[in-house]
């Protein structure tokens, strides 16, 4: 026992690092016989040197007395077998991961070991060694600073002409598997955050910067493999479509935010790479062309996932230019982006619904959406924008329609099925959202809140500008004209001259005063339809509470008319629920649902997130109207749910409309006697409720018989009776001398009361 004591204690000894260095360096060829030794020893080292850090520096002066680190590059020349390798990198991991004396990192980079290591032409056929190969990379970044970087690179003049490990890493960039490409991105954003200039200017230059376009160009691979697997979904809905949609999803955010990361690095040059690269690889060539009107399953697919991808990419990458940029491509029409004048983006409709670059197609087969304004049959009357988006979804092209792509998103809230609402209002909502976009520019698209206006106007107001006091009591106010379209003209020229898409017929004057009507009209009539989910609706609920939060100042006449109907249609079609059989649950579905709903109108942010859109089910949806005699107990509950949450959002609407504050709990009852009182009324029940023993009146009770005995009936009746939000289902005896009254024998709640 005491001998293994001491052994063990040796192990961790000065002795025994030069004991395993002194074999180490008498070693003249590894093989097979010699092998296990070689592999041992080298993970010894690592233990010892590690303990060494920790309790003893004279470790490591002797790791650097004699050289070790040159010992260990012999060795690997020497190597004839995979796993010496192996170790050999694990060794140096963990002698750089753990070794947390300053001087000592600096030994380890200072000569070249560490590069000839890295530039080393290992066997990455291997996967094992493929993936200690990353881990050793990882482990020297984990490391980098201003001071340490300078030891892993050359410098000619003051500009780095060499860097091993940020090339050697981007190798793998792309790598089929997803944990080789994770350690790569930590690799390089370790590397970006460095904040050394010459090295950031080396990242930036040829052929480097190509890595951030490849990134793009791999994105964009991605997003066509996205709706791909969408088309799929849409063609064999289940749950196996739905997870491999969401494992896809983590991918495309997962790159996004990978995305972000390297913009926060703060290097300029790479900030205008990457905006630039997203632009003119995936956002003008391939998501904005796709935003056209849907024939067929693949291209629904290509403007759903366009609709997800651009609501990821505004939200997710914080870049000003970038933002703007898209925002103010939304004004041009769909030919611009088909057919560049600069010849860019001669483009077609492919599989999937993406467009694929060399040729344009012209395709005169579109059919008409289903343009039913609303099953709730509400009255139809001109649009107070002048906007009509039957309009658009009729074209017989499309592609050749001069309809800009703002109109377009809007049309589909309109027209459109489920989906396609759903994704136009969470790009709206994003682009609401997006700190990066100008005011100006969210004013020029039609969906600057109404509390940001009322600020600009006032500071406008406060400096002296004319025109800033008279705006800011005014009905119709938004910013300016001269400031709002000289902010997006800047953007539009930007777009002509650095990514030569233009357009030649656009000459159209932005009114923001017009194209915020255009936004309110859409919403208004997105409340009018019935064949749109209730959660879809909130969505929309929650975007006109955004623009419009203190009251209805920006409602017209019309717009009070169609919502009043709509809540009209939509109330008799609940009142009906009630003589339905999930009635009992009514009024707590409602309670409940009320509760939400307000949360969801006054939350900072939208009630879905943008990946919803995909997980959508068909736009097939079940009409709140299908109420058939062969419909199941489950359907039936579905859709009285349904129906009681688009009631619920139009009942909150209404008060809105009104300018009154939501209350906390519904406002069920109105003043005035209600019929669920009468009958407590009627049956003289005490306000305390029915109790054993008490006489009460048995009106329109249900007689019965029972019999506890042969021969001796007793009539009994049963009364439901409802107080407020209490009921009850009593069983009361009658009087034999008062045929009409009734002594309470037992009681039992109503379901669906408080009672």
């Amino acid at each position: 026992m005491w001998h293994s004591f001491w052994r063990s204690r040796d192990r961790f000894s000065l002795d025994q690092l030069r004991h395993l260095t002194d074999q180490l360096t008498k070693i003249q060829a590894v093989n097979e016989v010699n092998k296990d030794f070689v592999i041992e020893a080298l993970r010894s080292i690592a233990e010892l040197m590690t303990y060494g850090d920790q309790h003893d520096p004279s470790y490591f002066e002797f790791f650097m007395e004699k050289q070790v680190m040159g010992e260990f590059v012999r060795i690997l020349k020497l190597s004839e077998t995979v796993n010496v390798p192996l170790q050999l990198l694990q060794t140096v991991s963990i002698l750089v991961q753990n070794l947390r004396n300053e001087h000592a990192i600096y030994y380890m980079f200072s000569n070249e070991h560490i590069n000839y290591l890295i530039t080393y032409s290992f066997d990455f056929q291997n996967e094992e060694l493929l993936s200690y190969y990353i881990s050793f990379l990882r482990a020297i970044s984990g490391k980098l600073n201003k001071n340490t970087v300078s030891l892993l690179v050359k410098i000619h003049g003051d500009e780095v002409v060499s860097f091993p490990l940020y090339v050697e890493a981007i190798r793998f960039a792309f790598h089929e598997e997803n944990m080789v490409r994770t350690a790569v991105r930590a690799v390089a954003l370790n590397v970006y955050h460095v904040g050394d200039d010459s090295v950031n200017r080396y990242i930036s230059s040829v052929p480097h910067k190509d890595y951030f376009s490849n990134l793009i160009s791999f994105f964009r691979k991605q997003s066509t493999d996205l709706s791909r697997l969408v088309s799929h979904k849409l063609l064999n809905p289940g749950a196996d479509s739905t997870s491999t949609i969401m494992v896809a999803i983590d991918e495309i955010e997962d790159n996004l935010y990978y995305f972000s990361d390297i913009v926060s690095a703060g290097i300029p040059d790479v900030g205008r790479i990457i905006t630039d690269s997203i632009l003119m690889v995936l956002i003008f060539p391939l998501l904005l062309p796709s935003l056209r009107i849907a024939i067929d399953n693949d291209m629904q697919s290509g403007v759903v996932t366009s609709l997800y991808l651009l609501c990821c990419i505004l939200k997710i990458i914080k870049i000003k230019d970038l933002a703007n940029t898209i925002a103010a491509a939304l004004f041009y029409p769909l030919e611009a982006f088909t057919k560049s004048s600069g010849g860019k983006f001669i483009i077609h409709i492919s599989d999937y619904g993406f467009p694929s670059e060399y040729q344009v197609a012209n395709n005169n087969n579109f059919t008409k959406l289903d343009i039913r304004h609303s099953m709730f049959n509400v009255p139809h009357s001109s649009s107070s924008s002048g906007f009509h988006p039957e309009d658009i979804l009729m074209q017989n092209d499309c592609n050749n329609s001069n309809f800009s792509l703002r109109e377009v998103l809007l049309a589909y809230v309109t027209k459109g099925d489920d989906i396609q609402v759903l994704g136009s209002l969470s790009v709206l909502a994003t682009l609401l959202q997006t700190k990066e976009l100008d005011e100006s520019m969210l004013d020029g698209l039609g969906i600057l809140p109404q509390r940001k206006q009322h600020k600009k106007l006032l500071l406008q107001a406060l400096v002296g500008e004319c025109s800033g006091e008279d705006e800011l009591f005014s009905s119709k106010s938004s910013l300016t004209r001269d400031s709002t379209g000289s902010d997006i003209d800047v953007y539009h020229k930007k777009i002509k001259d650095q990514y030569g898409v233009s357009f030649q017929s656009f000459d159209v004057e932005i009114s923001p005063h017009v194209n915020r009507l255009q936004v309110i009209d859409t919403l208004v009539s997105l409340f009018c339809r019935s064949n749109i989910s209730a959660e879809t609706l909130w969505e929309g609920g929650w975007l006109l509470r955004q623009l419009l939060p203190y009251s209805e100042s920006e409602f017209n006449s019309h717009h009070l008319e169609l919502m009043n109907v709509s809540y009209k249609n939509c109330a008799s079609a609940l009142v009906e629920e009630v003589k339905g059989i999930w009635s009992d649950f009514v009024i707590s579905v409602l309670c409940d649902e009320w509760r939400k709903c307000k949360r969801a109108m006054e939350s900072s942010s939208p009630p879905k997130e943008p990946n919803c859109v995909l997980l959508l089910p068909h736009p097939h949806k079940l009409s709140l109207e299908d109420n058939t005699a062969k419909e199941s107990s489950f359907a039936a509950g579905e859709r009285m749910h349904e129906l009681v949450k688009v009631f619920v959002l139009l009942h909150q609407l209404q008060l809105f409309t009104l300018g009154r504050a939501l209350p906390e709990q519904p406002p069920i009852y109105p003043p005035g006697d209600l019929p669920a009182n009468c009958r407590a009324q009627t049956s003289e029940l005490e306000v305390s409720g029915p109790k054993a023993g008490t006489e009460i009146s048995l009106g329109s009770a249900v007689p019965c018989r029972i019999s506890f005995k042969s021969g001796k009936e007793h009539h009994f009746c049963f009364l439901a009776i409802s107080l407020g939000t209490f009921g009850w289902l009593v069983l009361a005896e009658e009087l034999p001398s008062q045929k009409s009254h009734g002594v309470v024998r037992a009681v039992a709640p109503l379901a669906g009361c408080n009672g």
